[in-house]
């Protein structure tokens, strides 16, 4: 399953699809030019439990390591894979 990353204008997203639809998504605010504010993250009944809302959450801090800057997990999901994850926090 490919993570797909799409930005328009102060939002953006990760997501993965199967077929034509999204069966897992996490939004964010784009916050100047230094910051992304992860608010939101969805995954379809069919692909709970299986980690690929984690997988969006270390898609999204390896992008924001390679253009040097940092995450506010605002989203509960993204905050608890932060907790759980230190070697994820240098981007917070």
């Amino acid at each position: 399953m490919e993570i797909q990353n799409e930005e328009m204008e102060s939002k953006g997203s990760y997501f993965i699809k199967e077929g034509s639809e999204k069966v897992a998504e996490m939004t964010y605010s784009i916050a100047g030019t230094d910051r992304i504010i992860i608010d939101h993250t969805e995954v379809s009944d069919a692909y709970r439990g299986s980690g690929v809302g984690e997988k969006m959450v270390k898609k999204a801090v390896d992008d924001a390591r390679s253009k040097g800057i940092s995450i506010v997990p605002l989203c509960p999901f993204a905050r608890s894979v932060f907790n759980k994850n230190e070697e994820l926090r240098d981007v917070l």
